[in-house]
């Protein structure tokens, strides 16, 4: 990573926690003590960041030139209620993330149900006001929070979740493991790169390529998910290792070989950087993190 992108990665972290904090500070209060906590928990867990990072980086990238941390927040906030529901019992039944109790663990399960369901209108809400303090048009504030639900809904994250845990235990073939990944993991990292060409204002055949760009990079970022799952320690990930294997889940490993899997991923990368240049958005930004999808340790 270049001197130039890391600096820009680490302000924008922390320009991402702070408003994810005044979010909290200004939401979590309503919703009663023990489920303000768990969102609270889980909405300043840590984390990557990648989704906000991607959506700062496409404004950026197309134009845009104010504050658009809160709008990145928002992303984030979808990102963490979908891993407080991942980990539930019912679904992937996990003990630890980001290195510390799944949010289930530490207030309960039915706390962790309620505050998961709580963060979705808590996400667009922020999502609207957010592209309104941009001075968006109203269409455009709409259009916002529609990608931001739409990513995260039944043809996205939420139906993307539903296949996997049906596809458990079944063997699947590369093109029904990709449909589940474009949608369970791909949706939300697309809509974080369309996001913020939208709040840009970028034109059509600008969305379309920032659009190629995303859906490669979504998928990549879950094969390499699927690699550090049999590659990587549980300490080194922050969550337990072997899941995949343990849940008998088909992954893009079994299916190519890590070395396989690996080349799949790059060239993905590849794809999206080259519908970026054609269409000349293809910053040191978006580079940089198109590369720390397939090169991350964790």
């Amino acid at each position: 990573m270049s001197s130039t992108a890391a600096v820009a990665w680490t302000a924008d972290r922390a320009a991402i926690d702070r408003a994810l904090a005044g979010v909290c500070d200004r939401f979590a209060p309503s919703l009663g003590s023990r489920v303000g906590d768990a969102v609270r928990y889980s909405v300043l867990g840590g984390g990557k960041r990648l989704r906000g990072l991607l959506l700062l980086a496409a404004y950026r990238t197309a134009g845009g030139t104010s504050d658009a941390s809160t709008l990145a927040a928002a992303i984030e906030i979808v990102h963490a209620y979908s891993l407080v529901h991942d980990d539930l019992p019912c679904m992937d039944d996990d003990d630890m993330r980001r290195g510390r109790p799944t949010v289930h663990r530490a207030f309960g399960t039915r706390v962790a149900m309620t505050a998961g369901v709580a963060m979705v209108p808590l996400a667009a809400a922020v999502a609207f006001d957010a592209s309104r303090a941009l001075g968006l048009p109203p269409s455009t504030c709409g259009q916002l929070v529609a990608e931001l639900m739409r990513a995260s809904g039944a043809g996205g994250m939420i139906g993307g979740q539903l296949l996997d845990l049906e596809g458990e235990g079944q063997p699947l073939a590369l093109n029904d493991l990709e449909r589940i990944h474009r949608a369970k993991t791909g949706a939300l990292l697309c809509a974080a790169v369309r996001g913020g060409g939208i709040a840009a204002r970028v034109n059509a055949s600008q969305l379309a390529a920032l659009s190629q760009f995303g859906n490669a990079i979504g998928l990549a970022f879950q094969i390499a998910d699927d690699v550090l799952d049999v590659t990587a320690t549980t300490d080194r990930l922050g969550k337990t290792a072997g899941r995949d294997v343990d849940l008998a889940k088909s992954t893009y490993p079994a299916l190519l070989g890590v070395d396989g899997a690996k080349q799949r991923a790059e060239s993905l990368v590849a794809e999206g950087c080259a519908a970026l240049r054609a269409a000349g958005l293809l910053s040191l930004e978006l580079d940089t993190l198109s590369r720390f999808v397939v090169e991350r340790e964790s």
